[in-house]
């Protein structure tokens, strides 16, 4: 069974730290901003294995440290999870949702209607670019 549900920040950061930067040290994932977000997990027979956190700031909402356990992507896990997060954002009338997308992943977002909307940037030795969805009003 499938559920999703908010978790505090401190939970997702073992999945965080397992799938993104597992070669750092656990407090690399730990966001300065994390109290301040809505975090949310899916769980598969009550075992966490996709995590995502979204940040609001005005109408405009930002999802950072999406993570899905290695053993589990390529199952609609992420899918399912990042669908829950921009119906939320709707709910809360967030007009734009960005992202730091790794270069890697640009297709995937492209899925859901988001658009590149920045050059590339380089950061910890990854590449990213920045991805947008803009809401209908």
């Amino acid at each position: 069974m499938i559920e999703i549900k908010k978790i505090d920040a401190s939970e997702t950061w073992p999945l965080r730290h397992k799938v993104m930067w597992p070669n750092k040290p656990l407090e690399f994932v730990v966001l300065p901003n994390d109290d301040e977000g809505l975090h949310f997990g899916l769980f598969e027979k009550e075992l966490l294995v996709s995590v995502i956190s979204l940040f609001i700031n005005g109408q405009e909402g930002q999802f950072r440290k999406f993570a899905t356990d290695d053993y589990y992507q390529g199952k609609g896990y992420g899918t399912k999870l990042l669908n829950h997060l921009i119906g939320e954002a709707k709910k809360k009338n967030i007009q734009s949702l960005k992202c730091n997308a790794r270069i890697t992943a640009i297709e995937f977002y492209q899925r859901f209607g988001m658009k590149v909307v920045s050059e590339s940037i380089r950061k910890n030795g990854k590449d990213y670019v920045i991805m947008e969805l803009v809401f209908e009003q």
